[in-house]
């Protein structure tokens, strides 16, 4: 099985944790590791036993990130020199994290998820517009409003 670790910048990852739980329940291993600016010097080292514990029990490890550029994704990115088979995928949201923890099955591939989360992520964000009706317009005409 491939391991999710999920980080960003104050609550996000905590945030996303409670979205994923009560939409698709207790996820097995996804672990969520906040950054808190109070707590900055041993978040390395705590995102780095985060990764290197899911890298021991998996066949690969996913770090979703909150933005790329950011502390979290920075120190995820170091750690793929450390840790083998870790990928990060910056920018993450729901709809992506949805789809990756329903598709993910024992046989799936690390690159595999990976494709599939940035295809989510993508998917995931719309603009979407309520148009109102012509008929309505015309009704409304009609009766002098």
């Amino acid at each position: 099985m491939v391991g999710f670790v999920l980080t960003g910048h104050g609550d996000f990852s905590v945030g996303l944790d409670s979205s994923v739980k009560m939409i698709a329940g207790p996820q097995e291993e996804f672990d969520v590791v906040p950054f808190h600016e109070d707590e900055a010097g041993e978040f390395p080292q705590k995102l780095g036993d985060a990764i290197a514990a899911s890298a021991e029990r998996n066949d690969g490890v996913i770090v979703f990130c909150d933005l790329m550029g950011g502390t979290p994704f920075n120190q995820a990115m170091m750690n793929t020199q450390v840790a083998p088979g870790v990928e990060v995928v910056a920018g993450t949201n729901l709809p992506m994290l949805l789809e990756v923890l329903t598709t993910r099955t024992p046989e799936s591939t690390t690159q595999e998820l990976v494709d599939c989360a940035v295809e989510a992520g993508k998917e995931g964000v719309v603009h979407m517009v309520l148009s109102v009706d012509d008929e309505s317009d015309a009704d409304s005409d009609e009766l002098g409003l």
